[in-house]
């Protein structure tokens, strides 16, 4: 069986990643923190196995913003891009942004989560089941 890679990379190219495995259902999060941490109305992520996740390139260049909450998000110290995060309480299981991909994603959005706090000014337009919270 065939796996496939997932290539990725920050704005300025000084980080590059690879992802050998699966990517989990791509969700948009819609609540303050990920607004925050994103600068727009949602972040896209997706579930991956941290032993899956390689960085090929600029590993010292990744820099981690741990919040109170006890989430570590990742990112570009030279450009700021967001390249994943993970929870405290589940260290192995990254949350890709997909934003940062350079290969092409294999699925469409499967949801949107914490669209109680979503951002007034956004509407969303698509088909895919919205939760007030995590399902």
């Amino acid at each position: 069986m065939h796996t496939q890679i997932h290539q990725g990379s920050c704005l300025c190219e000084r980080v590059r990643y690879e992802v050998a495995g699966k990517l989990g259902p791509v969700v948009y999060c819609h609540c303050k923190r990920c607004r925050k941490a994103a600068g727009s109305a949602f972040i896209a992520a997706a579930p991956v196995a941290k032993a899956d996740f390689n960085i090929t390139h600029g590993e010292s260049t990744l820099k981690t913003y741990r919040s109170e909450a006890g989430v570590h998000r990742a990112f570009c110290s030279h450009c700021g891009s967001p390249i994943m995060a993970y929870r405290e309480s589940d260290p192995n299981t990254l949350r890709l942004r997909i934003g940062s991909l350079d290969t092409p994603l294999p699925t469409p959005v499967s949801a949107h989560i914490f669209v109680a706090s979503k951002a007034e000014w956004h509407v969303i337009h698509d088909d895919a089941p919205q939760y007030a919270e995590r399902p």
